[in-house]
């Protein structure tokens, strides 16, 4: 097992890592009027899109190698401890309503195991072994995808996760929040959103937190786009696994087509709820086995599909 660093090293470590600076104007600030605490904190939370507009071309590149991957059957995985771990977590558990995705193709690891979802596991993140042990039971290929995600980029959860994915040859990403992160350097495409101390000094599920977030939203959310889950920005994909996703997807058919409720509601039936084949039948005039093939055929892309329809 790897040895965890002595207190000092790590106390000498952390000084080290802007997400962990200490902010002497703020020192005072439990002595203020909530209002004043709010605005403060907001912004703070105002700073963060600019500190993620530094690094879009490098988010970009990422996205672009991620979908390539995708595209030929890999999955996406984010790995991570704590509040970054969560983050993963939450990202990949939202791709399959909004993606209809199988649930195996987006995955989220978190240090500990399900349960530090909710609460914490003392030291799941300080072992790299644990990573390689989560990862190796996903059986990873050269297709697959490793996300690491840490604020403060030296997490030995999150850096093993990365390391044990190179060596494998899977893509690697390492997103953290510091400068010249052990993890973005240990990852094919590092991405480092430079967020500055904390409102309260190292509470990185404040800024970082949100960092993370809009830069995973944009990782999941363009890729998908590119594998085309999406018709301009309508969620064509979407799962209709209850009422208000229902609704949504008769919104999104009438949206497209202009047809009116009757005739999306009778497209909508004879392909299961298949938002992009209720398309093709209302704008192609096909029948749902015949829209499934056109869809089969373009690769799920609903553009390509209604040009073959065309053709």
């Amino acid at each position: 097992m790897t040895q965890s660093p002595r207190p000092r090293d790590l106390r000498a470590e952390l000084e080290t890592l802007t997400t962990e600076a200490f902010r002497p104007e703020l020192a005072d600030v439990d002595r203020l009027p909530t209002l004043d605490i709010a605005r403060l904190m907001n912004g703070e939370d105002a700073t963060v899109a600019g500190a993620v507009a530094e690094r879009l071309p490098e988010i970009a590149a990422a996205v672009d190698a991620v979908a390539d991957r995708m595209a030929r059957g890999g999955r996406l995985v984010y790995a991570g401890a704590g509040t970054a771990g969560r983050l993963g977590v939450l990202d990949a558990s939202e791709c399959p309503p909004t993606f209809n995705t199988d649930p195996a193709r987006v995955v989220g690891l978190i240090a500990g195991g399900p349960d530090a979802v909710v609460a914490s596991v003392e030291g799941a993140e300080d072992s790299p072994e644990l990573a390689e042990s989560d990862l190796a039971a996903l059986a990873l290929t050269a297709d697959d995808t490793v996300v690491g995600v840490s604020a403060s980029g030296r997490t030995p959860y999150a850096v093993g996760a990365v390391a044990y994915a190179r060596a494998r040859g899977a893509l690697t990403v390492g997103l953290a929040c510091n400068p010249g992160s052990a993890l973005a350097a240990a990852a094919e495409h590092g991405i480092e959103v430079v967020v500055g101390p904390e409102f309260l000094t190292g509470s990185t599920r404040l800024k970082a937190g949100t960092a993370q977030k809009l830069v995973l939203n944009m990782i999941s959310t363009i890729t998908m786009i590119r594998l085309g889950k999406t018709y301009g920005n309508l969620m064509v994909d979407v799962r209709a696994s209850n009422a208000k996703l229902r609704a949504r997807s008769h919104r999104i058919v009438a949206q497209v087509t202009g047809a009116g409720d009757d005739d999306v509601r009778r497209a909508l039936s004879a392909t299961d709820g298949e938002v992009k084949q209720a398309i093709l039948v209302l704008l192609a005039g096909v029948d749902a086995p015949t829209a499934a093939r056109l869809l089969r055929d373009a690769r799920g892309h609903l553009r390509a599909a209604l040009a073959r329809a065309g053709d």
